[in-house]
């Protein structure tokens, strides 16, 4: 999953050399958190959060599916 977000978080930005999803693993939940450079973050979240919601449910659809707890989250810079 880390590898899917990766790629589309590539193709929104224009610093995709700067990208970065770093998987966090606590007991039984994962914490996807995206690194990018900071002109980019207005790119990831989008109008009124709407990219950034998208990338959520289709990372929380997936986890149900396969009974996992993952969150995403854009880490601060």
């Amino acid at each position: 999953m880390r590898e899917l977000v990766l790629q589309v978080i590539k193709a929104l930005v224009d610093h995709p050399e700067e990208a970065e999803v770093k998987s966090i693993s606590r007991n039984d939940h994962t914490l996807l958190e995206i690194t990018v450079n900071q002109e980019d973050v207005g790119k990831i979240i989008g109008k009124q959060g709407r990219i950034i919601k998208a990338i959520r449910t289709v990372v929380k659809s997936w986890a149900a599916h396969n009974n996992q707890k993952i969150s995403v989250e854009i880490a601060n810079q």
